[in-house]
């Protein structure tokens, strides 16, 4: 996992390698429920759009998050863009970030799938929040994407 600045945008790197098909990745991934899953506890992750229909673009998908204790906020996201088995986009349209803008690959392997995010964002209040960033952001989201690292291999046996 990586985590680069430029401009004042960051972007975070990560890549896994799961032993599964393409299909049942997709049919995971692209399946908004299991956001709940793969997000850890103490988060409070809850979409609150009502059931997840399976993705498509233009699909706007509403949440509640505590990204850290004592503070709940309303996160809405947009699915931007979608090809079936190979990637799909959400982008924030409300929330605690200025951008976010996540890209979700998918490339099969001769193991399994390939799985690469990519997430470009930038916090509001400028100075003061690189200086959060530097002081709790970063960990925050290093700690989401370890947690659903260690849950996908656990669940699907690496």
């Amino acid at each position: 996992m990586t985590i680069k600045k430029h401009a004042g945008i960051y972007t975070l790197l990560v890549e896994q390698k799961l032993p599964v098909s393409i299909d049942e990745a997709w049919e995971f991934f692209s399946n908004p429920a299991n956001l709940e899953r793969i997000t850890p506890a103490h988060m409070l992750f809850k979409i609150t759009s009502g059931d997840p229909k399976p993705m498509y673009a233009g699909q706007v998908v509403t949440y509640r998050v505590c990204p850290f204790k004592g503070f709940t906020t309303n996160w809405v996201t947009e699915i931007t863009q979608v090809r079936e088995k190979q990637f799909f986009v959400d982008e924030q349209r409300f929330g605690p970030y200025s951008m976010w803008h996540h890209e979700h690959h998918f490339s099969e392997t001769p193991t399994g799938v390939l799985i690469t995010d990519q997430v470009s964002y930038k916090l509001p209040f400028g100075w003061l929040g690189q200086f959060a960033h530097d002081l709790f952001v970063r960990r925050q989201l290093q700690s989401i994407f370890n947690y659903r690292y260690h849950w996908l291999n656990k669940q699907f046996k690496t």
